[in-house]
């Protein structure tokens, strides 16, 4: 691309127009496309490796996370599930007497106990979620990638 270079007094007579080239590899390499978008601070992943590369990694990674996360998740599930439904059976068979009145009592207890831990935890969270959105600012290529690579994960 070229820059029309502002005009001398001596110049001005001439008919020759004066030109500045300009590199474009180098205009490139200092204005990344995500700094216009999520600021100047891009961080150290971003300039160490090219932009196919975070997406891979961030990929690949997602798709691990996703993968297990499901298959613990389901293993989890089936756990508590199971568990449950052995209550249950054990209870209607008459194995196993349940006081569901102190049932209630006990969780409105662990629900009010909840709701003062989180109120005080509250800053705490806040502080996290910031450092997590700075971290997703800085490697927005990588997080994209994982992001992806997670769904990905999850549906297999």
């Amino acid at each position: 691309m070229a820059a029309r270079r502002p005009r001398t007094a001596s110049e001005h007579d001439s008919d020759d127009d004066s030109y500045e080239v300009l590199d474009l590899t180098e205009y490139a390499r200092r204005h990344h496309w995500w700094n216009r978008v999520f600021g100047r601070n891009s961080g150290p992943i971003v300039e160490k490796y090219s932009v196919a590369t975070q997406i891979v990694m961030g990929g690949v990674t997602g798709w691990c996370a996703g993968f297990l996360f499901q298959k613990v998740g389901k293993l989890a599930a089936t756990a508590v599930g199971g568990g449950f439904l052995l209550l249950q059976i054990a209870s209607h068979s008459g194995y196993v007497q349940v006081d569901w009145k102190r049932v209630e009592k006990d969780v409105n207890k662990a629900k009010k106990q909840l709701k003062k831990r989180a109120n005080k935890a509250a800053p705490e969270i806040n502080t996290l979620i910031e450092e997590s959105t700075e971290f997703i600012k800085q490697n927005i290529v990588v997080s994209s990638g994982f992001v992806g690579g997670f769904l990905l994960g999850l549906a297999s």
